[in-house]
């Protein structure tokens, strides 16, 4: 007779199902941070495709690797990476406009109690100060084409990587520290008759594999907490009403710059991802106002280089499971949720997920108070980027296509709209403790589609107008500095990580 696996019961097994980016950096985390108090198996089939199309990140990849020992070089050089130093938006606001959310610090602290934007906003008022990423070192690096990781103290930056290649690189590290590889499609679902605890997975071949805890990462199918356990999916797609991609890989035709760009079109918008070896390419629509054919058609024509595969299409829906975590499954990855892809949150979410994991890992059981608060702070994680998401959307003058007035004119999460009446009155912006997207995100989104505020914080206005022009041109001058002294970012890649020969 089987043990009852109460919630109380020590977890020393535990099974990550699905391989990929997902599964992959949870099973090098788990090894690396508790090995010795786990024993890790990951199942995956060969047979099974990836998305493969995570290949643009955010800054807290860096700290994420840092904690795992992962050497900058060595990842980049595998990976063929990039820096990436923002995401260039263009079409946004109104067609023909551009501007960069940077990843870096705009201005500098002035020694007063307000943000840099309002001692900005108060010298544009005053008909001087420029443009705001004049005061970002990472905007005008970007612009520049160059980076240099030690011209200045916490440069913001992330990476882009190749999925595939990335994931290959994780496994390298996590077979040798202990995680034992299964291959095998999922064929089955064992759950205790009488908790409803996962007892077991059983593959095609038959083979069973139990444990003390499961780990679901099979993307969208959530085959475990989705399917099994039967935790809903909560649709956020009256918000953001993309739900479909099409995607392609192909030849570099100009050296790679160091960011992210995202291309708005009349039912969505297009990303140009750039790799040491190529190009990532796609095209994000709503499938109501733009067909399957027509957004192929539209990617193909638009991208630089020679495709180098055949383009594939996707289908999303943004949302999340209603509970991240239910009795001893964790869903991470796309199998716990989906924002789409406009700010590259996917392996950020799947590495928060899995840091959270270990923080509050249940050695002693899955408690309901250790679910609960997990789920509480996956919930919030995810709300957060999804009003940022949305802001994009929402926030914009277009009215030439059908999807942009929607998007202009739909109601809003309450979260959201509270955010914009701040920023509206007089430019307030804030972020919380839980929150990934910082002050500077917030106004470099909201002054760069034009949702310019009533006023700003009038502390601004007691600093001399000597003494503001001063410090802004200073701070100016400085960053123009360091951006001349460094080398370009594909001079930098040869010296710093260059990719090994082509396979």
């Amino acid at each position: 007779m089987q043990q009852d696996p109460t919630s109380d019961r020590v977890v020393k097994r535990v099974v990550v199902a699905g391989g990929g980016t997902a599964g992959w950096v949870t099973a090098t985390a788990l090894v690396r941070h508790l090995g010795p108090l786990l024993d890790v198996t990951l199942v995956e089939s060969d047979e099974i495709s990836t998305v493969g199309v995570g290949e643009s990140t955010v800054p807290t990849f860096k700290g994420f690797h840092d904690l795992l020992r992962i050497k900058e070089d060595v990842f980049m050089s595998a990976a063929q990476a990039t820096f990436k130093l923002g995401i260039e938006f263009e079409n946004w606001g109104r067609i023909g406009d551009r501007y960069i959310h940077p990843f870096g610090i705009i201005g500098r602290r002035a020694s007063w109690m307000a943000p840099f934007h309002h001692f900005w906003l108060h010298a544009r008022a005053r008909g001087f100060g420029g443009d705001l990423g004049e005061y970002c070192l990472e905007h005008m690096a970007g612009e520049a084409n160059r980076i240099a990781l030690d011209a200045a103290p916490n440069l913001g930056y992330a990476y882009h990587v190749d999925a595939t290649r990335y994931a290959r690189f994780l496994r390298g590290l996590a077979e040798p520290a202990g995680v034992r590889r299964v291959e095998g499609k999922i064929r089955a679902v064992e759950l205790h008759p009488e908790s409803g605890f996962v007892d077991a997975i059983v593959l095609d071949s038959g083979e069973r594999i139990e444990a003390d805890l499961f780990i679901d990462c099979t993307g969208f199918r959530s085959l475990i907490l989705g399917e099994a356990l039967g935790v809903p999916f909560e649709d956020w797609g009256r918000w953001i009403t993309t739900n479909s991609a099409v995607a392609v890989q192909s030849r570099s035709v100009r050296p790679p710059q160091p960011y992210t760009s995202a291309i708005a079109h009349e039912a969505g918008w297009r990303w140009r991802i750039p790799l040491q070896h190529r190009e990532g390419n796609g095209l994000v629509f709503c499938n109501e106002f733009m067909s399957d054919d027509e957004a192929r058609a539209k990617l193909l024509a638009e991208i630089a280089g020679e495709p180098l595969v055949e383009p594939w299409l996707l289908r999303f829906k943004t949302g999340m499971r209603v509970d991240s975590w239910s009795r001893n499954c964790i869903a991470l990855g796309l199998a716990g949720g989906f924002i789409e892809p406009l700010e590259s949150t996917s392996i950020h979410l799947m590495m928060a997920g899995v840091t959270r994991l270990i923080e509050d890992f249940p050695f002693n059981g899955c408690s309901p108070g250790l679910v609960r608060r997990f789920n509480e702070k996956s919930r919030l994680e995810f709300e957060c980027i999804r009003d940022f998401i949305i802001l994009h959307y929402h926030v914009t003058e277009r009215d030439d296509s059908a999807f942009w007035r929607r998007a202009r004119t739909m109601e809003i999460p309450d979260s959201l709209q509270a955010r914009l009446a701040l920023w509206r009155e007089d430019a307030r912006a804030y972020q919380l403790d839980h929150e990934l997207f910082r002050i500077e995100s917030w106004s470099s989104v909201l002054l760069g589609q034009r949702f310019a505020p009533r006023g700003y914080h009038r502390l601004a206005e007691m600093m001399p107008e000597d003494a503001l022009r001063d410090f802004l041109d200073r701070t100016r001058g400085e960053i123009a500095g360091i951006v001349a002294t460094m080398p370009t970012h594909p001079e930098f890649l040869a010296r710093y990580c260059p990719a090994p020969p082509p396979e």
